[in-house]
């Protein structure tokens, strides 16, 4: 049973901008944190910024001022806005409730230099 759903990566020049979404269960957003994760090919999952259920944010140093971190309560679904994308961010991007063993499967954004 699929439990949350990842969309929004894709292919961007340097400085350009995505918009990730993560549509999860009324109960997984309501209950947990949601965090975004990234990974690159040989390296661990690493978190990128997280939102817990009453709407407080943090973020990787990496990412703090071009990324955003937001929800959507009616729709169930967590965004991450980012902005002024660089080559290093190049990764797969996961949607994840901490302290959970849910995870999707990933969307892929590539920024090209």
């Amino acid at each position: 049973q699929t439990q949350l759903v990842e969309s929004g990566g894709g292919l961007v020049q340097a400085g350009g901008s995505l918009r990730l979404s993560c549509v999860t269960t009324g109960s997984i957003f309501r209950l947990n944190v949601m965090a975004w994760y990234c990974q690159t090919p040989g390296e661990q999952r690493e978190s990128v910024a997280a939102i817990t259920p009453v709407g407080s944010t943090t973020y990787d140093n990496s990412v703090k001022g071009r990324f955003t971190i937001s929800r959507d309560i009616d729709k169930n679904t967590v965004y991450l806005q980012m902005n002024n994308l660089k080559p290093e961010d190049t990764a797969v991007y996961y949607c994840h409730p901490i302290r959970t063993t849910i995870w999707g499967q990933g969307t892929q954004v590539t920024v090209s230099s």
